[in-house]
């Protein structure tokens, strides 16, 4: 059994845990104004990605380029890895490939504690991605209690590229936001995502500043 064999029913069963999908969790997080880098990218790209179709086109005009611009507004104080085997336990099924990482480190080289947030990309059905990324995210919370790193909140988030869910877990409680958000949306989505990545909530108001 590895990630994807997980359905939310699945890994419910699996880790015990306890879904609530009735909360608006980021309804109060400010919006982050893209760079002009990341515009123009979406602008160039986006329709190509939607034409094309496919999740590898999606990941690489669309995520990417969005996640790249939260490392770049961290200071680079942030990781970012791409297509990365993340093995943490293989007997409870929680090994396999995750399709981004996110983690409060400068080291690029490997996957260190804390991984903070863990990003599902799904080309069509982002219900159907949901159990997934909930076994991701319990394997970072996981892999960073082994590392000493007890951070509260893993973050996870699935998203076809145009929509994006996001979701949290806390102990043995994972938040599946009630707001599905659309690419149009992009200064809230980067705004949440900076919101993962900030461990003392600092806001990042706009992408001009760290360019």
């Amino acid at each position: 059994m590895a990630y994807c064999d997980f359905t939310l029913a699945k890994v419910r069963e699996a880790f015990n845990l306890v879904i609530e999908e009735d909360r608006d969790l980021f309804a109060e997080v400010p919006q982050a104004q893209p760079s002009e880098l990341l515009s123009m990218i979406l602008k160039e790209y986006l329709n190509l990605a939607i034409a094309i179709n496919s999740e590898k086109s999606r990941s690489e005009f669309i995520i990417a380029p969005i996640l790249g611009e939260i490392r770049r507004l961290s200071g680079y104080q942030v990781s970012l890895f791409s297509g990365k085997e993340f093995n943490v336990d293989s007997s409870k099924g929680l090994a396999g490939y995750c399709d981004f990482i996110l983690s409060y480190s400068k080291e690029q080289l490997y996957i260190s504690a804390p991984v903070t947030t863990i990003v599902e990309a799904n080309n069509e059905n982002i219900i159907g991605g949901l159990g997934q990324c909930i076994a991701e995210m319990v394997a970072a919370q996981i892999f960073n209690q082994q590392s000493g790193n007890n951070i509260e909140t893993i973050y996870g988030v699935v998203t076809s590229g145009t929509n994006w869910r996001f979701l949290t877990l806390r102990d043995r409680i994972v938040y599946i936001d009630t707001v599905e958000y659309y690419i149009k949306e992009i200064d809230k989505i980067l705004g949440i995502l900076l919101q993962f990545i900030s461990p003392d909530n600092r806001q990042y108001p706009s992408a001009q500043q760290f360019l």
